[in-house]
């Protein structure tokens, strides 16, 4: 899927009239019928079945809101399908309405700016769960998994269900993640994908638990492992292109510990610098070529370079700087290339420079608990996204090597840093 572009200068995207808001609109039961008809083709391809746990408890005409794990696009069209003929308002990011608004809102779709504060989303829900009587669709990881484990929820998420009021409904999908993951430009491998619905909280259970409560239920929900399920079960990616791209997830060697040398083709995974290679097996374990493997087990790795930021968060020892070619969004009309600049991260936050000296965009890092980042970004490149609510920034790496993956787990470690020690001065006050 490709987006919209244009090159416009930095004070020409920045005097664009910003779009006003709009109320969600009721799903087009002709177009809802046209993603159905559609999405057929992906769910056979993929032998797709579903087990449903409870959902008697649902009646007909009750809106309800429906919870779904993240892997990748086909998710979409398995809650589609799976809610047919019901209505479905389905939360966005705001970027997808670029170039066919008008469809998106046919859709019901009801955009929204990834990690970053927006407050009407809530009234938007409400607005679609009581008025229009839809039931609402949200992916509350908010991003797609990049080591195929669950990715941060936000601490608002329980307040939001018992202000929503409605009963939950939870989508656990299996076999999205191996289909399709986000590192492997868009390759599709053969295997089947299946699916859990789950009636999974009532109004009255959100009535009668607190927020932490309910956000401690969602995490145990929101708790997955892809990679180890495909272990136990025995299933077998084949395709020979199952490692490309995997460096962009494990970016630093374990064994001579250099970063952005990693370099995954074919089934093989190799560290430019010392040359440690290993194989990505059918059943999905990391093996040595050559010598004792340092991980077997990609998540694994993962945890090990969150690990390796946080302590260099702690010692004050982390940092990026890299060149950047910089997108913006202001509407929905097009994503503007405005020019190139400078993209710099530490404990202070995002600061972004650029435009030939006209543009400079502070980001603290309280402001948003992990980050908008992607891979092979609308098919242009790897992408990291900061911005408010008056405009997005889609920075656009030139630097040699990967730094998406630690720039988002820095941000994370970062974010739970810096709400330690606001919670520590609050406690000394």
């Amino acid at each position: 899927m490709k987006i919209k572009t244009q090159d416009k200068s930095y004070e020409e995207v920045m005097a664009l009239p910003h779009g006003k808001h709009r109320l969600p609109k009721r799903p087009n039961l002709f177009f809802r019928t046209l993603l159905k008809v559609a999405s057929s083709k992906d769910l056979k391809a993929t032998a797709f079945e579903c087990r449903k746990i409870g959902m008697e408890r649902l009646s007909s005409h009750e809106p309800c809101l429906l919870l779904m794990n993240h892997s990748s696009f086909i998710d979409l069209k398995i809650a589609v399908s799976l809610f047919y003929p019901r209505p479905l308002n389905i939360v966005c990011t705001s970027d997808g309405f670029v170039g066919k608004e008008w469809f998106m809102r046919q859709l019901g779709c009801i955009p929204t700016k990834k990690f970053i504060s927006d407050v009407g989303l809530v009234r938007d829900m409400l607005y679609a769960l009581q008025t229009l009587k839809s039931s609402v669709l949200m992916y509350p990881e908010a991003s797609y998994s990049f080591d195929g484990t669950a990715t941060p929820l936000p601490d608002s998420l329980g307040k939001c269900l018992k202000l929503l009021g409605v009963p939950v409904v939870m989508i656990r999908t299996n076999g999205a993640f191996l289909r399709d993951p986000l590192y492997n430009n868009l390759q599709l491998r053969h295997t089947k994908v299946t699916a859990e619905m789950e009636y999974l909280l009532s109004p009255e259970d959100l009535m009668n638990k607190s927020g932490e409560e309910l956000n401690e239920i969602l995490r145990q929900q929101f708790s997955f492992d892809h990679f180890r399920t495909q272990q136990q079960n025995h299933v077998r990616i084949t395709e020979p292109f199952r490692a490309d791209g995997l460096n962009r997830v494990l970016y630093k060697c374990p064994h001579c510990g250099t970063e952005g040398q990693m370099v995954g083709k074919g089934i093989t995974l190799t560290c430019q610098q010392c040359g440690k290679a290993y194989e990505l097996t059918e059943l999905g374990y990391l093996q040595a070529l050559d010598g004792d493997s340092a991980f077997t087990h990609i998540p694994d790795w993962y945890a090990w370079e969150r690990d390796c930021v946080r302590k260099e968060l702690e010692d004050d020892s982390y940092g990026l700087d890299v060149p950047v070619d910089i997108m913006m969004m202001v509407d929905t009309k097009k994503i503007y290339r405005v020019g190139t600049g400078r993209l710099q991260h530490g404990v202070d936050g995002f600061t972004l420079d650029g435009c030939d000296g006209k543009l400079s965009y502070h980001q603290p890092p309280q402001n948003s608990y992990s980050l908008y980042a992607d891979y092979f970004w609308y098919e242009i490149a790897d992408v990291i996204c900061i911005g408010n609510s008056r405009a997005l920034y889609y920075c656009f790496p030139n630097a040699k090597g990967d730094v998406v993956a630690k720039t988002r787990l820095a941000t994370e470690e970062l974010y739970r840093l810096k709400s330690r020690q606001k919670g520590k001065q609050k406690a000394e006050v």
